[in-house]
């Protein structure tokens, strides 16, 4: 590939410093910790914080696509609902087209939690991102999508998960 030749030698990325990988799993924990801190105080843990996110972007989606959306597989998201449900943010609901299909919905609670727990990403992100100027910012975000890209192009050439030994 282009622009690959001035690549670190393998013994370069054996600093966790060095590595993007370990980089990004550093600031997703912080990222994580800090959200939850925020959203616990109005009962939203922050795995369920994550599908609220997907949702009031995509009220109604299938359970399916709801998973494919967070980036998790079904059996954690059936799990994620069931929490979700019993906590009054959501309601599942079978197709009317196709009965296999369930559809998931927010309650009014849920609805009403957007405001309220918004400001909070904004307050992470804005912790995140001291010192970097908007445009930095921005560079962050494309190249980061690109790393996204780049891994999931490789990831779908990967078996599914149940056939992997």
């Amino acid at each position: 590939m282009p622009g690959q030749e001035n690549r670190q030698q393998i013994e370069y990325y054996s600093d966790p410093d060095n590595s993007i990988g370990y980089l990004t799993r550093v600031a997703f924990r912080s990222f994580s910790r800090l959200m939850e801190q925020r959203t616990l105080r109005h009962g939203v843990s922050a795995g369920q914080w994550r599908f609220l996110r997907q949702l009031w972007i995509n009220d109604g989606i299938t359970q399916r696509e709801l998973s494919e959306k967070v980036g998790l597989r079904e059996p954690t998201t059936v799990i994620a609902i069931r929490s979700l449900e019993k906590a009054g943010f959501v309601t599942r609901k079978k197709s009317q087209v196709d009965r296999r299909k369930i559809h998931i919905h927010l309650t009014k609670e849920a609805k009403r939690l957007e405001h309220v727990l918004n400001p909070c990403v904004a307050e992470v992100q804005d912790m995140a991102t001291q010192g970097m100027s908007d445009a930095e910012i921005k560079q962050l975000q494309a190249l980061l999508k690109m790393t996204i890209d780049n891994l999931a192009e490789e990831s779908e050439k990967l078996p599914p998960a149940a056939s992997r030994v």
